[in-house]
């Protein structure tokens, strides 16, 4: 079955031509003028494989539609988020994964990068998803904190933590490597399996909210730990 995707873009020769070139690959997608029809979208048809999301939309900021979606019920809050932003705009970049997206990509853009990025958020997507055939993993426990890695869910003292997949992903990674040093390009290699980088601080992004989530005190974070001028270890020991 043809993966299906949502565009939420008011350009509609962007996407028509978006949509030309994706369905060439195989993928089906729908589009919706602004964020109104975006949200709508969501909530009365089937849930789709992944959301491209226009940051600038006419009735609704983009980071604010990303933020709607993350609080809604169900399935819908984990459905994978690409954010197209403005070109040269780091912090609007940063806003967006804080907010909850699972990657980013600048406009103006190559289709081909956008078709590779799509690609690498729904194979992350299909490789974290447990297969049937697949013997099962003991969750994760570090003190309160307990990882599911088949159910795909972080808790802390019994309560469900809010993380993006992407972000789950790196938590796993981080904690499957406990006491183990590693650089943000190692990260990113793990849990990316991919050559294309992302800007300078998405990892500090993301583990700055995988931190929100799992931490106590995030002054003193005592779960993910940075190494100055390296990266970050997850620490073996914990509360």
């Amino acid at each position: 079955m043809n993966p299906k995707l949502l565009m939420i873009e008011d350009d509609d020769r962007l996407a028509g031509m978006v949509a030309e070139y994706l369905g060439r690959s195989g993928y089906t997608v729908s589009h919706a003028p602004d964020a109104a029809a975006g949200l709508a979208a969501l909530q009365h048809q089937p849930k789709p494989d992944l959301v491209i999301l226009d940051l600038m939309l006419p009735d609704m900021d983009g980071l604010e539609v990303c933020r709607r979606i993350r609080a809604l019920g169900s399935e819908l809050c984990q459905v994978p988020l690409l954010m197209l932003t403005a070109k040269g705009d780091p912090m609007d970049r940063i806003i967006g994964l804080e907010m909850g997206a699972d990657d980013y990509l600048p406009k103006p853009f190559e289709p081909r990068e956008l078709l590779a990025r799509i690609r690498a958020v729904l194979r992350r997507q299909h490789e974290g998803s447990p297969s049937l055939a697949a013997p099962q993993q003991m969750p994760l426990r570090f003190g309160s904190l307990e990882i599911d890695r088949d159910a795909r869910i972080v808790k802390v003292l019994g309560r469900a933590c809010d993380l993006t997949s992407y972000q789950f992903d790196l938590l796993v990674a981080l904690a499957e490597r406990a006491g183990r040093v590693l650089t943000r390009e190692q990260i990113m290699d793990v849990v990316r399996g991919r050559e294309l980088e992302a800007f300078d601080r998405s990892i500090d992004v993301h583990i700055g909210r995988i931190r929100q989530a799992i931490e106590t005190d995030l002054k003193s974070p005592r779960r993910i730990l940075t190494v100055r001028g390296v990266g970050y270890v997850f620490a073996k020991q914990q509360d």
